[in-house]
């Protein structure tokens, strides 16, 4: 792939020489990156390099494989997220952290249809437990009707765990997207940053408020 990233399409022999591997070996990973969907074959462009009963082809880096070599954005997410943490003003800081989360909500419908079809908080959750699973997320959806806990997700991973690890407002900011997403009213009841073995996120049976979230999740946007 690093080969591929020049913007040139390589024939299995320009392969072979580079990477100084026999044919058969490219040609393996040349499939397994074709059935991943980063590299593409395409018939050679340059006349009279086929050899007699079989076609020459080149192959180049998919718009998949493409994206692959630069999508990392760790070290602008920390910038960022440092940038957010120097607003001063409480009731500025907490209102951008909370379009923050419904940002990430509205990203996660747009990325998945798993919730067109989810008609209850404790659907959509569950929906939501899928989604993150998908992107390799230890998580799982319980439910509840005692004491007015409709659904619990807990989640064995954190989704960003440089940011919790400086500032557990990102907490605060996935709890609005859990609530977004729920349509009910979220509260973060254990949290791994406070020595807890998981965080656990409970779905209340009650209609979403227009507005307040927990007091746990006010003193981490705090």
């Amino acid at each position: 792939m690093d080969l591929l990233r020049g913007g040139a399409s390589l024939s299995v022999p320009e392969l072979t020489a580079a990477m100084g591997v026999t044919a058969t070996a490219v040609r393996q990973r040349l499939q397994r990156l074709m059935k991943a969907g980063v590299v593409v074959r395409e018939p050679s462009p340059v006349e009279g390099t086929a050899s007699r009963g079989r076609p020459s082809h080149v192959y180049r880096l998919s718009e998949m494989g493409r994206r692959l070599g630069g999508d990392n954005f760790r070290d602008l997410a920390m910038v960022l997220w440092q940038e957010v943490r120097q607003i001063e003003e409480p009731s500025v800081r907490r209102g951008l952290l909370a379009r923050i989360g419904r940002s990430l909500a509205e990203a996660c419908r747009t990325r998945t249809d798993v919730f067109s079809s989810a008609s209850s908080p404790a659907e959509r959750l569950s929906s939501l437990a899928t989604a993150l699973r998908d992107r390799q997320i230890a998580c799982e959806c319980s439910h509840s009707d005692t004491d007015g806990q409709l659904a619990v997700l807990t989640t064995h991973t954190c989704p960003y765990p440089q940011l919790a690890e400086v500032d557990r407002g990102i907490c605060a900011a996935e709890r609005v997207m859990l609530e977004e997403l729920a349509e009910a009213p979220v509260r973060l009841t254990e949290c791994r940053l406070d020595g807890d073995a998981c965080c656990r996120f409970t779905v209340s049976a009650a209609s979403k408020p227009a507005a307040a979230a927990s007091q746990r999740g006010r003193q981490q946007i705090q």
